[in-house]
Order: structure tokens, then C-alpha cells, then sequence
């Protein structure tokens, strides 16, 4: 009888030379609880669509557009400003904004020079208009006077932690907004942490429950290997907009099917409502 193979299992996070590990005494997660979940949440989900032109940019490929031709790779500067109007809305009205934006300011030199409440006003169906309008501002004439062009194209060549400490010290720039431009639109292997993240990782146990966003965001990053980190981070994403279950035990509004299956339900340590 021939035995079947073993599966290779992903190869250890790098450490690179990021933050003393918070949690030391936290095992979890192993690289085969990662390549497990990932397997399991991919065969429930399937790989979700709004994550997938992303994939095939980090797989070399070029996303195609509406007539079918292939789509121009975002810029550094464009994803940037996506992922700061992001903040506090929903994707799809994030979209719509930059959208706006765009179209009121046909180059970036036009947002800088602008005086008036153009930028404020174009992307106020966004939210916090007024806020993210001074901090994209601010970051765009930062960019200018450093490199003399409003272009973050050379953070392509960069290391991980060389693109943190370029873009941290913008304000309104954080550890969630930095690690979504990593992971998206520089192609490079980071974990961003956001609330759906944390909650179904507190809820497997992966981080302690007491975990904060900034802490977790280390541990994870120290524990998940590099080539699960973009497959895992999208489906959590997704599998906590969508997963029933899951809302029930991070104490949001019951839905009235409590009996559908969760993918995650043998992870998890919080089941009492399951049990319905």
C-alpha cells in the first residue's frame, strides 16, 4: 500500500527586526493552525472577489478591466489615499470618494495648490471629510518637498520596515493604514489587523483576549508565515462581514438562523450560544 505524502507545511514567519513580541508565553497560532484555517475558510468561502485583482498582483498577473483588457496596476499614491479615506466608512463609499476626488482634481499638485474647500468638498460622501482632507493634504505637500514630486513609487524597492518608517510619519498614517498599502499595493507579506481580524482572532485564540489592536498586530505578524498572511488576512476579513455564527459570539444582534455552519466553530472558545 503506497502511503500518501505528507503535506509540506509553510515555512516560519521571518522576525525581521520589528518590535519585541508581546506575548511571549502565547504559542498560538502554530504555521499548521494557519495553513488549517486558511484551507478551511478558503473551501467555505472560496476566495473572496473583491480581494481577488490583488491576488493575481501579487502572483505577477494584470486584474482585467470591463472590456476585458488587462487593468493598470494601482499606484503607491493612489492605494494610499484609498486606504486613508477607508477609515470609519465602508469600502464601497471609500470607492465612491476617491472616485470624487479624481475627478474634481485631475493631478496631485491641484490638491496641494488648492486653497479652497474643493478637496473637502469632493470627498465628503466619505465621512470625516474635513479631517481626512487636511491629513491627505498634508502627507501629499510632506511628499513633494522631500522627494520634489508627488510620487511614492520608490517605496516599491523599499523593505518592510523601511516603507513603515517612510509612511508613519505622516499623520492619520497608522499601523493599520501602512500595513493595508503593504499587503494590497506593494505586494509585500504584512498582516493588518482590523476589527474583524481581531475579534475572530481572540475568539480562536490566537491572540489573548485582552489583546490590543497594536499588540495583536505583532503577534501576528510574528507568528503567520509570510505566504499565508495574504490568503488568511482577506478571508477573516470576509468571513467576519458574512459569517452568522461568528456574529453571535462577538455579542453583536442574534440573526435568527443560529444553525448554520461556521467553519471556525472548533476553534473557537466561546460556544455557549452555538449550542442553541
Amino acid at each position: 500500500m503506497t502511503r500518501k505524502p505528507k503535506r509540506k507545511l509553510p515555512a516560519p514567519p521571518s522576525r525581521r527586526d520589528s518590535p519585541l513580541e508581546p506575548y511571549h508565553g502565547h504559542a498560538a497560532p502554530s504555521p499548521a493552525q494557519c495553513l488549517a484555517v486558511r484551507d478551511a475558510l478558503l473551501a467555505f468561502h472560496g476566495f473572496p472577489d473583491e480581494f481577488a485583482p490583488f491576488r493575481l498582483l501579487r502572483l505577477g498577473l494584470s486584474p482585467e478591466d470591463e472590456s476585458d483588457q488587462p487593468a493598470p496596476r494601482p499606484t503607491v499614491l493612489d492605494g494610499l489615499v484609498t486606504t486613508l479615506l477607508s477609515q470609519n466608512t465602508t469600502d464601497a463609499i471609500s470607492r465612491r470618494a476617491f472616485a470624487s476626488l479624481k475627478a474634481a482634481f485631475p493631478s496631485w499638485d491641484q490638491v496641494v495648490d488648492e486653497e479652497g474647500m474643493g478637496l473637502e468638498d469632493a470627498i465628503r460622501c466619505g465621512g470625516l471629510a474635513a479631517t481626512k482632507a487636511a491629513r491627505i493634504r498634508a502627507m501629499l505637500r510632506g511628499v513633494r518637498e522631500k522627494r520634489g514630486a508627488i510620487c511614492l513609487e520608490y517605496l516599491r524597492d523599499l523593505s518592510v520596515d523601511e516603507v513603515k518608517r517612510e509612511l508613519s510619519q505622516f499623520k492619520g498614517i497608522g499601523p493599520k493604514t501602512v500595513a493595508c498599502v503593504l499587503m494590497f499595493y506593494l505586494q509585500k507579506d504584512d498582516f493588518p489587523v482590523d476589527t474583524h481580524v481581531l475579534r475572530i482572532t481572540k475568539a480562536i485564540g490566537w491572540v489573548p483576549p485582552t489583546a490590543t489592536r497594536e499588540k495583536a498586530y505583532i503577534h501576528l505578524n510574528n507568528k503567520i508565515p509570510d505566504d499565508l498572511k495574504f490568503d488568511l488576512n482577506c478571508l477573516f476579513v470576509t468571513h467576519g462581514k458574512l459569517c452568522q455564527l461568528c456574529t453571535i459570539k462577538l455579542g453583536v444582534e442574534k440573526p435568527k438562523d443560529v444553525k448554520a455552519v461556521c467553519p471556525l466553530a472548533s476553534y473557537c472558545f466561546i460556544k455557549e450560544e452555538i449550542q442553541e
